[in-house]
């Protein structure tokens, strides 16, 4: 393998890729060649860096020279500046806040070095459609020590030391799924990846399985020997992550190659291969049972719970189910060793399973944000360095709401609890949820009544219909807020909406149904004054519901800085806009339909919210 002097890592992962990152490689390229430094620098796709705000993203390696938001045409200033000269390009680098050195670096960047990373570890450093850069990194090592050196028994018993509890949402105990699976009758069983991430701002599976997809393949080998009489394997992703699925089919085809999937693996004898399966979009179809009878070909509906799918799971045949992010974790827990990974988290999971949470979590962290992207911490972090010290705190100075963890399907975290350990004891006990990893920062511009609508319109519009709980109680549920944003609820409706919350809680066939009222309850019990203010003053404090809102217009600043510009008028679907060109213009409340396009079109905001 050739030595290059410098190693270019252009991020290639969605967000990158959609802001033209792949053209800036190849730009790369060709100055590179022009410039006859073809056997000095090498141009590397990777993976998601994880600082997605900043993309499109390139590192410069063994120096870890950070550029943010480059474009084409930086490409030939980069080249000529510093692969040349040896002098970074200074307006094109991520400087953080106060930093003091002129020429930061990677592990300078408190994003960066703010976080542990395990399930990210290959993070930026590989390129995910070449198996020799994951093997060169020490992949599919834990697979040969598995298969050389370990029973299927000292296997199971590392993943219970560690404490690995599923990344997909549930938080059950992997190593105890794994050994119900192994106890359970039967002589053909499978196992599954749950790729299937269809929580809205959530994007920590597609990250994996895009940066590094030969680690969920590996702990995917690994669990079917450890499971035993396993040997046929399914990933399920949904058809929203194309770029996903062409670099998980790569990685599959590259270790069917190398003999790491397929029949006799490491000539033991141990037959193990895996299939993707493409989901349709679903969001019900993350829940277990439901995503199991797609990859059959049967409709998305989940099944009642008092038959486990590692009995009777695909084709009634015992099944074990993990996420993206949970397999990511199992080839790093067999090398190092169970211990090494319970010493990361809270609690203790020696005698109870459950007694912990161990490890790391990777997050989404979007919304309100400076620093959006993907982050891995230790459990146990709590919200406010995840917020403040990773992800720089609240963008243009605003101040700080409330953070939701968990998805739709999770709950609103007041500002009082900023300062919460993140594990999953501790969410789940103000009302929230781990989840898979999505986590929204708000700031004071957000309606909290309209946040939980929205994430209730989600969940509503995902249900199955199964049930009734969940299908006749999240559209009542949906209808009381429209009632209240629009500015005709009552204080009846706010009893109402927490008896019907209580009540879908309680007999909803699965977790989406379960958990669909979490935004509203947290809501409701965090921030119940703007549910008040929205049902009794008929007033929405941010000034979101526009229905709740008043329109005027400051007549001095429209003559005298807009000199009565009249696009106000143009816009105005109602006609409710009063007034001649190059003159004060005037809104007839009688007529104003308070649709806010004045508001929106005002260039020298003269037209405000009273």
């Amino acid at each position: 393998m050739k030595n290059y002097r410098l190693q270019l890592m252009v991020c290639a992962g969605t967000a990158c890729v959609s802001n033209h990152s792949l053209e800036i490689k190849e730009a790369l390229e060709r100055e590179i060649k022009n410039h006859n430094l073809e056997n000095e620098a090498q141009v590397v796709q990777t993976g998601c860096n994880g600082f997605c705000g900043a993309g499109p993203i390139l590192v410069v390696q063994p120096d870890g020279i950070f550029y943010q938001l480059l474009k084409v045409t930086d490409v030939k200033q980069i080249v000529e500046e510093h692969l040349i000269k040896g002098r970074p390009v200074k307006k094109l680098l991520y400087t953080p806040p106060e930093e003091k050195t002129p020429i930061p670096k990677l592990s300078d960047i408190p994003f960066f070095a703010e976080q542990t990373l395990i399930a990210l570890r290959n993070r930026g450093l590989i390129d995910p459609e070449n198996i020799d850069d994951y093997i060169a990194r020490g992949g599919y090592k834990a697979l040969a020590k598995v298969l050389t050196s370990m029973t299927p028994d000292e296997v199971l018993n590392e993943i219970k030391i560690s404490g690995l509890r599923g990344r997909g949402g549930g938080g059950f105990p992997t190593g105890v799924k794994w050994e119900s699976c192994k106890k359970a009758h039967g002589d053909e069983k499978y196992v599954i990846c749950n790729a299937d991430e269809g929580d809205p701002g959530a994007f920590m599976d597609r990250s994996i399985i895009e940066g590094d997809p030969h680690s969920v393949i590996e702990g995917m080998i690994i669990g079917a020997y450890a499971i035993e009489n396993v040997k046929q394997g399914y990933i399920y992703v949904r058809m929203e992550y194309p770029l996903a699925i062409k670099r998980f089919q790569i990685a599959i085809n590259q270790a069917r190659e190398y003999g790491l999937l397929g029949q006799n693996i490491f000539d033991k004898g141990f037959d193990f291969d895996i299939e993707i399966r493409r989901g349709a979009g679903a969001f019900v179809c993350g829940e277990s049972t439901a995503l199991m009878a797609s990859i059959e070909g049967k409709p998305g509906e989940p099944r009642a719970k008092y038959i486990h799918t590692v009995e009777k799971g695909l084709w009634d045949k015992p099944t074990c189910l993990n996420n993206v992010e949970t397999w990511a974790n199992v080839p790093q827990i067999i090398l190092r060793g169970g211990k090494w990974f319970a010493s990361i988290g809270t609690g203790d999971v020696s005698e109870d399973p459950w007694g912990g949470s161990k490890g790391t979590k990777v997050f989404s962290l979007a919304g309100k944000v400076n620093n959006t992207g993907l982050v891995e911490v230790p459990m146990g972090i709590t919200l406010r360095d995840i917020i403040f010290r990773i992800g720089g705190g609240i963008r243009d100075g605003k101040k700080f709401k409330a953070v939701q963890t968990g998805g739709p399907s999770g709950g609103f975290i007041p500002e009082s609890l900023i300062d919460l350990p993140v594990d999953y004891e501790e969410l789940t006990k103000v009302g929230s949820m781990m989840g898979s990893g999505g986590m929204v920062v708000t700031d004071e511009d957000n309606c909290m009544v309209d946040m939980a609508k929205y994430f209730l319109a989600f969940t509503q519009a995902e249900s199955c219909g199964k049930c009734i709980p969940c299908r006749e109680g999240t559209k009542r549920m949906l209808d009381i807020l429209e009632k209240i944003t629009a500015g005709q609820g009552t204080e009846e409706d706010l009893v109402l909406l927490e008896e019907l919350s209580n009540a879908i809680v309680e007999s909803s066939l699965c977790a989406l149904g379960g958990s669909a009222p979490n935004p509203v309850l947290t809501t409701l019990k965090y921030f119940r004054d703007e549910y008040e203010a929205h049902v009794k003053d008929k007033k929405c404090p941010a000034h979101i519901c526009r229905q709740l809102n008043t329109y005027k217009i400051n007549e001095k600043i429209c003559l005298e800085i807009g000199h009565g510009c009249d696009v106000c008028k143009k816009y105005c679907p109602d006609g409710a806009i009063i007034g001649e060109r190059k003159k004060v213009h005037y809104i007839d409340p009688a007529k104003c339909g308070k649709c806010g396009a004045c508001y929106d079109v005002c260039n020298f905001n003269a037209i405000y919210i009273e």
